[in-house]
């Protein structure tokens, strides 16, 4: 499970860098807060289905979309 944490948390950071906004802002964008923003990216937290949609929602994409690790 601990690699499946992490490839998401690679694929949050990814798509936040793409977009050029730092922690704190996707922070801002979603309502988390930016240590957990962190956690998520480097895999030490398990996030719920809600909050995985919020990242959807956040980068305008599909949960399947946000889902699809390199």
């Amino acid at each position: 499970m601990a690699d499946l944490l992490k490839k998401f948390g690679k694929r949050i950071r990814g798509i936040r860098k793409r977009r050029n906004w730092s922690q704190e802002q996707l922070a801002n964008e979603t309502g988390f807060h930016r240590n957990y923003i962190g956690m998520i990216e480097r895999g030490e937290r398990n996030p719920s289905l809600v909050n995985i949609n919020i990242f959807a929602e956040t980068f305008g994409m599909s949960i399947s979309e946000l889902l699809k690790f390199e």
